[in-house]
């Protein structure tokens, strides 16, 4: 038999050409950029540079204010990702069992996703104002000496508490689209075999709905990790004392404030392998246990 042979046309290339050139230009050449300069020691005005090979890095590993932002960072993230999926998920099992006015109450979730970060650490900023923030007034009023300016926990309260709280409704479209997804069959079976409704959730429901909460662990996490800059930059800019700087927020600070181009190119080259390695982890232990 004779083997067939398939012409190719460009036209497929000529699609994905845009898009290979946005990669190229605004990732991998900055990606490489970062790698090259984590090498070398530049004056503030990048007039001159000397190569000192891994001499960036060590300074890196060796700094207390790095090792307190990656703790600070492992910490955030955690809570970020735990909390926003925790919370949207029950407001999606309570939003799957509402009969009348449905569409009004999903809607009113979902508008936080419209808000950009920078506007969510806005209003968080406005609400724990020490001079006119409800939630502020509401804390002390209720007996806890709440200071986030000089409060390293309450700083970090108040950064969490307004990253849970814009990723709520992403997750909570997710949470509901899977839930929207599964058989009326498999519930209904699921009733008639089991009483309980919450060990129907944790036996049928919640396995269901495994590769959402997987996929929705590693959004949030890369979330927690660098879409929460503009949050950390307009409420708390990483004060107090740089106790609720994340690495990104820090690679900005050493890099564009503090003029320090082979350092913060440094911390972003150890982010970015610290990422890789978390990503790596995630595919290879915990999407073992999701069934699909």
């Amino acid at each position: 038999m004779k083997r067939v042979q398939f012409g190719h046309s460009p036209v497929p290339y000529l699609f994905v050409a845009p898009q290979i050139l946005i990669i190229a230009i605004f990732f991998l050449w900055p990606a490489a950029q970062a790698v090259y300069q984590s090498f070398l020691l530049e004056d503030a005005f990048g007039m001159s540079s000397q190569f000192v090979w891994f001499r960036n890095f060590k300074d890196v590993l060796s700094s207390g204010s790095w090792l307190q932002s990656a703790i600070f960072t492992a910490v955030f993230s955690f809570l970020v990702a735990f909390l926003s999926i925790a919370i949207s998920l029950f407001l999606a099992v309570r939003a799957d069992e509402v009969v009348r006015g449905a569409k009004s109450y999903k809607t009113l979730l979902m508008w936080g996703y419209a808000i950009a970060p920078p506007v969510a650490g806005l209003l968080g900023t406005m609400l724990f104002n020490p001079l006119m923030g409800d939630l502020y007034i509401l804390l002390n009023s209720l007996g806890f000496e709440f200071n986030h300016i000089e409060n390293a926990n309450d700083a970090t309260f108040v950064v969490t508490l307004i990253a849970v709280w814009k990723q709520v409704s992403v997750n909570f479209i997710f949470f509901l689209s899977g839930l929207q997804g599964i058989p009326k069959s498999v519930t209904e079976a699921a009733t008639l075999d089991c009483k309980s409704a919450e060990r129907r959730f944790w036996t049928i429901t919640f396995p269901l709905l495994a590769p959402t909460t997987f996929f929705l662990m590693v959004i949030n996490l890369t979330y927690a990790f660098f879409e929460t800059f503009g949050i950390i930059d307009v409420s708390t800019k990483g004060s107090p004392g740089g106790s609720t700087a994340t690495l990104v927020y820090k690679v900005y600070v050493d890099g564009f404030l503090g003029a320090d181009l082979g350092g913060s190119s440094a911390q972003s080259v150890l982010l970015m392998i610290m990422v890789s390695v978390l990503t790596v982890f995630q595919f290879r232990f915990i999407e073992r246990k999701v069934h699909y």
